[in-house]
């Protein structure tokens, strides 16, 4: 407390505690002399006598204040002055130190990844919007979207803590590639972006992207396993490609999906067809969740031929989307997306119960061959909707071949092969679909005994007229015969193909020359006949 002249009247032990140098206050000396004394010990920044003055002006006017002050002792105390009536005034004093670094410490969190320390969506749609608005007009601002290659695997396979130490590798990484000015941060899970400005508005980002891809794509050491991933980039250029931090950051994220979807681990510039691109596949997402309940779908069989009987052994159940609008829609236009939204589940299990209940109704005994997805095995519910599938339809379990590509097999492998085996010991036939196409086949042959090894139709197309195809169905072919089990060749369209196959053993063949696939109601007509055609 002091009085109308700014003498001390009195003060606590807290105070003198607080206030390190500040403690040679004592009661009765003015102000100003504490002011002069701290200025002589150099722990007073301005001039004593003005100081002063400030502070009885604002007394004698009977306004509060409330400043905050350093210390000697480096802490940082708010002051808080009250005139009292009659002259004079209460100065409280607190330590707020702590409370402004706990206050800092939320405001880093809110704005950045507690993974990796960049900048998170939030604080990086600030700076981007900060340098759309200081940039001189010939310098350009260049938005990339990077989505890690192979990261989620890396991520199943070998757990999370890996996974966290390898994208904190990578946050470095891409921190060591660009200048003092740029910006990078971590949209969330395996996302990134980066702000470049610049004056060159193609050869700087082009420059950027290929030196990130580079350096990501760099072998990793991450508790003693070696990585190796790949990064995905998208470029999009302001004001060209757009004006503000949205616009920029969406068109860059559909340069990325156009590199993700060319086979990853390039970049690709913005373009104006991929706007239009993009509404296309999200207007035909939104008709794909309803085509099932709409019921759309429609199931063609394809015959699989015998070539030693020389007859028809089975048929492949192909699902075919019958939109209302668009017409037929080939599988190659679906498929990859219902496989990333999930909906490739339901479908199926649509296409597994429908394509058995058929097959219950043939007049033949042949088998029914049905395709799974990864994401089926999954979903944990494949075994049960077989049986289900089967005890509805009524088909012998014996009659239904699932056939699986070596992609399933390559995370999780342990729980797969147990689903494997479960629906082994039903009944039901296993395929290896498209062999030799995919990571490491023979080691699958090891690991469970498949009744049928499918030969790739990108090896019979070529079979007589390049030496490696033929190698290759060789080899698979006496594979086949080693291990006991049957071999059929896809995609068989001429008769010279035929041949050469035969010849080497296959077992079974299926293709063009025999039938395309046809509906549903076309299958005992072609069981009836059942002889393969020449087609142009």
């Amino acid at each position: 407390m002091f009085d109308a002249e700014g003498c001390a009247i009195l003060f606590n032990e807290r105070y003198t505690k607080m206030m390190g140098t500040l403690a040679t206050l004592s009661k009765g000396q003015c102000l100003l002399d504490l002011f002069k004394q701290l200025k002589a010990m150099g722990d007073f920044p301005g001039d004593p006598e003005e100081v002063f003055a400030s502070v009885m002006a604002d007394i004698r006017s009977g306004k509060p204040s409330n400043k905050t002050v350093h210390t000697a002792a480096g802490r940082l105390v708010r002051v808080m002055e009250q005139p009292m009536e009659g002259g004079g005034w209460v100065a409280t004093f607190e330590d707020i130190t702590e409370w402004q670094k706990a206050q800092a410490q939320i405001s880093h969190m809110a704005r950045h990844d507690a993974l990796t320390n960049l900048p998170n969506r939030t604080l990086f749609r600030e700076q981007l919007e900060e340098a759309l608005w200081r940039t001189k007009r010939n310098d350009h601002i260049a938005v990339l979207c990077l989505d890690l290659d192979h990261f989620k695997g890396i991520n199943d396979s070998l757990g999370h803590p890996i996974g966290d130490d390898l994208l904190r590798e990578v946050a470095g990484r891409l921190t060591a590639c660009v200048r003092e000015g740029d910006t990078v941060c971590r949209l969330g899970g395996d996302e990134f972006a980066i702000v470049q400005i610049g004056s060159d508005r193609q050869t700087s980002p082009t420059n950027l992207a290929s030196r990130l891809i580079e350096a990501v794509s760099a072998p990793y050491d991450i508790q003693g396993h070696q990585i190796t991933i790949g990064v995905s980039a998208g470029v999009a250029v302001a004001p060209d490609d757009g004006s503000d931090p949205d616009q920029l950051l969406k068109n860059a994220d559909l340069a990325l999906y156009r590199a993700k979807e060319d086979g990853g681990g390039i970049f690709h510039f913005f373009e104006i067809g991929m706007d239009a691109r993009a509404q296309a596949r999200r207007l035909l997402e939104i008709d794909l969740r309803g085509a099932l309940l709409r019921s759309e779908f429609l199931i063609y069989y394809q015959p699989i031929h015998d070539l030693k009987a020389d007859r028809i052994v089975g048929f492949e159940a192909l699902v075919r989307w019958n939109h209302p609008l668009r017409g037929m829609i080939a599988p190659l236009n679906f498929i990859p997306l219902a496989e990333e939204t999930g909906l490739i589940v339901p479908l199926g299990d649509w296409v597994l119960r429908t394509a058995c209940s058929d097959a219950a109704g043939w007049s033949q005994d042949v088998c029914v061959a049905v395709n799974l997805s990864p994401a089926q095995f999954k979903s944990r519910n494949l075994v049960p909707s077989v049986v289900s599938a089967l005890e509805d339809s009524g088909l012998s379990a014996g009659r239904l071949e699932l056939e699986i590509t070596e992609s399933v097999l390559l995370h999780d492998s342990d729980a797969t092969l147990a689903t494997l085996h479960k629906l082994r010991s039903l009944g039901v036939r296993i395929s290896m679909d498209d062999f030799g196409t995919g990571y490491s086949s023979l080691s699958y042959l090891r690991s469970f005994p498949f009744d049928k090894i499918k030969i790739d139709r990108s090896f019979v197309s070529e079979l007589a007229t390049r030496d490696d195809s033929m190698a290759i169905v060789r080899a698979v072919t006496g594979l086949g015969k080693s291990l006991g089990i049957s071999t059929t060749a896809e995609g068989v369209e001429t008769s010279e193909q035929l041949a050469l196959l035969r010849l080497e053993g296959c077992t079974e063949v299926q293709g063009y020359l025999f039938s395309p696939p046809r509906p549903a109601e076309d299958v005992e007509s072609m069981l009836s006949t059942g002889r393969p055609r020449v087609v142009a």
